[in-house]
């Protein structure tokens, strides 16, 4: 079988993507990342759909600087808003969220009552609505945008105790637990971070979906079908890209990875794309 040394593309608008890399490197020890997060730019889910598609054709163009494999659009709102665009404009597997996440939330309601969190645009544009429906047409999904989730992480506020992101969680989800879903799907995916917190309001019967560590599943099995794995059982190595200073991203980028990050980190003039 052929072997693909190529490495594996991912981009998010921040720090969030690092999720999916993180269950990535878990998943395919073995394959090299190179990863761009485009923190100048953080948050994209407020912006116009002509925005969000400016600004992922910029990350993808950076990307594609580099000879890759594949790429995994590790961003909700990116996702449900030009997935089909760069699926269609570039001849490398161009994977997202959506699908993988809404597959998780369909096999795993019990009831048929499932909750959406996300940016505001991923919300509106009902991209996961429609995916999860396809799978399963009885679903009611009660979807609620909560746009300060990404900058409160984004600036470490993440942590079970801190008052700040509790109270913004509590009010958030509220309504979710009013309409009493027994699955969560954390559409974003900065919001893995806000695990702790989010499943504390919600209580221990409602189960929660990492969109970043479903799609790196997803990730994985596509690329083993295809037969494009590198064929190494580990040894894979992570390159790091932001559009922002790069002081800030290795320590907030650590908490994202479950690991130090020593590697250096590359800073990237994204308007040049």
């Amino acid at each position: 079988m052929a072997l693909d040394t190529r490495p594996i593309g991912v981009f998010d608008s921040g720090l969030g993507g690092l999720t999916a890399v993180r269950a990535l490197c878990r998943l395919l020890p073995g394959e090299d990342v190179v990863y761009f997060g485009d923190t100048g730019r953080v948050p994209y889910g407020s912006r116009s759909r002509e925005t969000i598609v400016k600004y992922a054709r910029q990350d993808v163009a950076f990307l594609r600087t580099f000879d890759l494999k594949a790429i995994v659009i590790a961003c909700g709102t990116v996702s449900t808003t030009a997935l089909d665009v760069l699926a269609a404009e570039n001849p490398i597997p161009v994977l997202g969220v959506v699908g993988p996440a809404a597959r998780a939330a369909a096999r795993l309601t019990r009831s048929g009552r499932i909750g959406l969190i996300g940016t505001q645009t991923s919300v509106r544009s009902g991209a996961y609505e429609r995916a999860i429906h396809a799978l399963n047409p009885a679903a009611q999904v009660t979807a609620q945008p909560c746009p300060l989730f990404v900058p409160l992480v984004e600036s470490g506020r993440f942590r079970p105790g801190d008052i700040v992101i509790e109270t913004v969680a509590a009010e958030y989800l509220e309504p979710l637990r009013a309409a009493g879903v027994d699955t969560l799907v954390l559409g974003c995916t900065h919001y893995p971070l806000l695990e702790e917190v989010i499943a504390a309001c919600m209580g221990p019967e409602v189960r929660l979906v990492n969109t970043g560590a479903e799609a790196a599943l997803a990730a994985a099995d596509y690329l083993r079908a295809h037969g494009a794995l590198s064929g190494r059982a580990e040894g894979g190595s992570c390159r790091f890209f932001v559009s922002d200073r790069q002081e800030d991203f290795a320590c907030l980028a650590s908490t994202f990875l479950g690991r130090d990050v020593t590697e250096a980190v590359g800073q990237v003039d994204i308007g040049q794309y």
